[in-house]
């Protein structure tokens, strides 16, 4: 249930209102705009009476919220949430590019990545220490040695950096990464969603591989009900019947997204088809939807790529799309 307060209502008799609520057991979720200030409640509002609560003369308006998400759903927060994570800001019009390597592999791996795609003007460098792989033969990261490399990436260059949490024991080692991912396999380790939502860093979540936005949004609020409201939604293409891409984008969520949520959605396109030559036309209609940013997959040497070769651009081409993404965001107004 939301609950819309008058724009001269004394905050004496908001206050004594929302004592109301708490001595029926709701939580109260504050929400303060420009023009406009409203309370979500949350919890068992069954026994709530609606009429009686807009009889309040501090009340303009009290409606029923039927979806299951209350932090993300945009009706308890009319405003576009910004995230800040380093240096890079995303929603509210500001546009951040995330890129680098699906793996760490070494040292003058992820340094060269790491200074070229910062010259070119990403605002985060990105980079699986921990990987989670189909095949347990596959390259499974350098894991916590991956960490280490990813630092001194980020001293050598001051880029923040953003990488892929797979298991809750593992917190502590990210306790000075900038931007937390949760890939799409984990999306629903929800053990994992609760200790994350006990931190401040902010988080990457990225949708699972065949899960609707619903399901999607009720794993951010696994993350914001623990007290973490800084959630970043990543689509990166869900599995169809269509057998020539790797996944296929779900371009659509981008604008259903936005509309049924406060917080930031950016998009992966590298993971979207598995494809190198499709990353262009595929950011480019990420942003053309609403985004808020890109996340690509860049690699020195894609041709001996140790995972996802496939999909990644060298950082030559990183570079020429780099100069679409800052004329096409331009055009759509966004902040880069």
């Amino acid at each position: 249930m939301i609950v819309i307060f008058k724009k001269d209502a004394p905050q004496e008799a908001i206050q004594a209102l929302c004592r109301q609520f708490e001595a029926q057991g709701l939580k109260i979720h504050n929400s303060m705009g420009e023009h406009t200030h409203l309370v979500g409640l949350i919890g068992d509002t069954s026994a709530v009476d609606a009429d009686l609560v807009r009889a309040n003369a501090a009340v303009e308006e009290v409606k029923r919220v039927s979806e299951p998400y209350k932090k993300a759903n945009r009706k308890f927060h009319p405003g576009d949430t910004v995230v800040k994570a380093g240096g890079a800001a995303f929603g509210g019009g500001h546009f951040s590019v995330i890129a680098g390597p699906c793996s760490v592999e070494s040292a003058p791996q992820i340094e060269l990545v790491a200074k070229s795609v910062q010259a070119s003007g990403a605002a985060m460098l990105r980079g699986g220490a921990f990987k989670p792989r189909t095949s347990p033969y596959a390259f499974q990261g350098l894991r916590a040695d991956g960490l280490v490399l990813l630092r001194h990436a980020r001293e050598k260059t001051g880029l923040p950096i953003v990488t892929e949490i797979m298991n809750p024991e593992h917190i502590p080692l990210f306790e000075d990464v900038d931007l937390i991912q949760v890939g799409a396999r984990n999306m629903q380790n929800f053990e994992l969603l609760k200790e994350l939502g006990r931190l401040k860093t902010p988080i990457l979540l990225k949708r699972g591989l065949a899960n609707t936005l619903e399901e999607f949004l009720m794993s951010a609020e696994y993350i914001m009900a623990g007290g973490n409201e800084n959630v970043i939604l990543c689509e990166r293409g869900i599995r169809t019947f269509e057998p020539s891409m790797r996944n296929t984008l779900d371009i659509s969520a981008v604008p259903m997204l936005k509309q049924k949520t406060h917080l930031p959605v950016v998009v992966d396109p590298s993971h979207a088809a598995g494809i190198a030559w499709m990353v262009r036309p595929l950011a480019m209609a990420a942003i053309a939807a609403g985004a808020d940013g890109l996340m690509i997959e860049v690699h020195n040497d894609p041709a001996h790529a140790k995972s996802d070769g496939a999909q990644s651009l060298t950082p030559a081409q990183f570079s020429e799309l780099m100069a679409d993404i800052r004329r096409t965001a331009q055009f759509f107004g966004r902040i880069l």
